[in-house]
């Protein structure tokens, strides 16, 4: 497992002996947020800082203030106080919120909502004509974007053809064709059927592992968190507990406590123990916890 700390405003990786500078590309410093007339912050006090390159997942209740702060880091509300800054300088406000805009790519829940064009190549370069981009760069990102989401065989498909993952694909890539720094999944695969959510999570880890892309996914799905590299949990606004999927996932108490529950896999593998069957490692996937099983039943 990698191991990680912050030394001026960086992340260091040491992974089988390796160092990797990875830069910061956004700080939220005890941000705070309460909507007018309610009797508690939506938002208080909240701190993080997303890497490059990294997957961060933030999980919580309904309630507990995960789409606000997906509001709050797109401008589209502003913290009451505290700060938020993209790229090591550029701190949002009113006067900023546009060109923060312009590094933060957000994709939504419902991607029928998503659509805005009448083929999947029109969607993708519907951003781009926006802002009156030269037809030839446009082509250029646009073949770029399709093929990062594996989808440049659709080309000409019009949106009611495609399939749930597929379009959430396309939604990725009409994000990705503009070049932010980074991408916000708002409830991305919720509205997803398992194989949607599949494509969809696969597409997310080619992204970060192969291109490098900040990757922040708000999710109600724990199997889609345990898959990233680091989780963040919110409750009643404010962050409960920050760590890698396997920390997180090991206080299923905790998680339990405040209406949460674990990967499947995980469930499994606590039963197993109860049962006095003990493994060498924690399981986030079924693929992972089967191969374990299958190997200690070969040695039998």
């Amino acid at each position: 497992m990698a191991l990680f700390f912050k030394y001026k405003n960086r992340l260091t990786w040491r992974r089988k002996g390796c160092l990797v500078l990875k830069k910061e590309k956004l700080r939220t410093e005890n941000i705070s947020f309460q909507y007018p007339g309610a009797a508690t912050y939506a938002l208080k006090d909240v701190s993080f800082a997303l890497y490059e390159g990294e997957w961060v997942s933030v999980i919580g209740q309904n309630g507990s203030g995960k789409s606000t702060l997906a509001k709050l880091l797109n401008g589209l509300f502003l913290p009451e106080s505290g700060t938020i800054t993209v790229n090591d300088t550029m701190v949002l406000s009113e006067e900023t919120v546009w060109d923060v805009r312009k590094q933060i790519g957000m994709v939504f829940q419902n991607p029928d909502n998503q659509f805005v064009g009448t083929t999947v190549q029109d969607d993708v370069v519907f951003g781009l004509e926006n802002i009156g981009m030269p037809r030839e760069q446009m082509i250029e990102r646009l073949e770029q974007a399709l093929q990062l989401v594996r989808m440049e065989d659709f080309l000409n498909d019009e949106p009611h053809s495609l399939s749930g993952g597929q379009k959430q694909r396309v939604a990725i890539a009409g994000v990705l064709a503009l070049q932010p720094s980074i991408l916000i999944l708002d409830e991305a695969t919720s509205m997803l059927d398992p194989q949607g959510r599949r494509e969809v999570v696969e597409t997310v880890r080619q992204l970060v592992n192969q291109k490098g892309i900040t990757v922040l996914s708000i999710t109600h799905d724990l199997e889609e968190a345990a898959q990233s590299d680091r989780v963040i949990i919110l409750n009643k606004g404010e962050i409960l507990e920050e760590g890698t999927p396997e920390q997180i996932f090991k206080s299923s108490h905790m998680l339990q406590e405040i209406g949460l529950d674990v990967p499947f896999s995980v469930k499994i593998a606590e039963l197993l123990k109860r049962n006095e069957i003990l493994l060498q490692n924690t399981h986030l996937t079924m693929e992972s916890l089967v191969n374990e099983l299958w190997r200690l039943h070969s040695k039998k």
